[in-house]
């Protein structure tokens, strides 16, 4: 099985993802981190964030070492482990500049359905971003798309951060602003057609990911038998 989680900065993506993962014995994959990983390495080189053309080299030149289980899904670009290192705010800062170029996206699209595809005998993958359901995996057997008001997806996004590493107008332009500019490139505003929207603003993180695994639970009993074989 494939479950698609969408949805926009700090709709609790990433946690949720992660259990549904841990409870149904599922590969895992972050999106959004493969994104913050090529950050890292424009970063770390020096050049430009507005070359274009240099920004994509880079992207398809990275050995990017992703391990999908869920227990610990860590991220190394060319041989450094950066899993902490793109949490870091210079990261969050700058993430829309690389998630914007359509030429990162294209190569990292593909490295990611090579990624689903790899993890479909071991049983499935729950895979979130920004736009599994309508570009990288459109075939998922269920499409989730996760949202939050504002100030809860603030206030989530804060309490993942170290205390004093962000200013509240920092916060909200990294979240606001963000989405605004991944919108341009991605549709995670509006369920894609079959997806199924939970807003999950006045929801703990148990019960988000309860409601999950049971519409995993429905979508997999309505695969025909002749199809599961």
């Amino acid at each position: 099985m494939i479950i698609a989680v969408d949805g926009p900065s700090g709709s609790g993506k990433s946690s949720t993802a992660r259990g549904v993962a841990t409870r149904l014995g599922l590969r895992y994959l972050d999106t959004g981190a493969m994104y913050r990983a090529v950050t890292w390495a424009v970063l770390d080189s020096g050049i430009d964030l507005g070359d274009a053309t240099a920004v994509a080299e880079i992207a398809r030149n990275l050995d990017l070492t992703i391990a999908t289980d869920p227990s610990a899904p860590t991220f190394a670009a060319n041989g450094t482990d950066v899993t902490l290192l793109i949490r870091e705010p210079r990261i969050s800062e700058n993430v829309s500049k690389i998630a914007t170029n359509l030429d990162v996206r294209a190569d990292l699209v593909r490295r990611q359905q090579d990624l689903i595809a790899a993890a479909q005998p071991g049983g499935g993958i729950v895979v979130e971003g920004r736009d599994i359901a309508t570009v990288v995996a459109p075939e998922a057997e269920l499409k989730v798309l996760l949202t939050a008001d504002p100030e809860a997806r603030m206030a989530r996004r804060q309490a993942e951060l170290a205390e004093g590493a962000v200013t509240a107008a920092e916060l909200r332009d990294q979240i606001v602003r963000r989405d605004a500019d991944d919108s341009t490139v991605a549709q995670f505003q509006v369920a894609s057609d079959g997806a199924v929207e939970i807003d999950s603003t006045f929801m703990t993180l148990e019960q988000v990911v309860e409601a999950i695994c049971q519409l995993a639970k429905e979508a997999a009993d309505a695969v025909p038998q002749d199809q599961e074989s």
